[in-house]
């Protein structure tokens, strides 16, 4: 599944990973978010409800252009810089390009949704 994360910067699409979390994560959309800032490593936005992690892996360690839900703190992350293991984190999907420009994309508002499949 495709999905479209839109900012007042940039139009980003992803392609989401085939499980559980990720279609959970799916149902939400579409979706208005705020996207901050964390770390200096990625994006963060608080979702309106926690996510299923069944059958999810312990954590995750994240690479540039992945989305993912940290599951501890609720919240989807978009990463534009590498990261460590992170216990409770689970890959929700990856970005197609633009990865490098999220990093300076504004704080602010954005818009996740599904792409309709032709």
């Amino acid at each position: 599944m495709r999905i479209r994360i839109t900012t007042a910067d940039a139009v980003f699409t992803a392609v989401l990973e085939d499980s559980e979390t990720a279609r959970d994560f799916a149902s939400l959309l579409p979706l208005q978010v705020t996207l901050t800032d964390y770390n200096r490593t990625e994006k963060i936005a608080d979702l309106p409800r926690p996510l299923s992690t069944a059958g999810a892996p312990a954590g995750a360690d994240p690479v540039i252009g992945d989305l993912a839900y940290y599951a501890p703190w609720g919240n989807l992350a978009i990463y534009y810089r590498d990261f460590a293991y992170s216990p409770g984190l689970v890959r929700l999907g990856r970005l197609d390009s633009n990865a490098a420009t999220l990093a300076a994309t504004a704080p602010g508002a954005a818009r996740i949704e599904i792409i309709a499949e032709d």
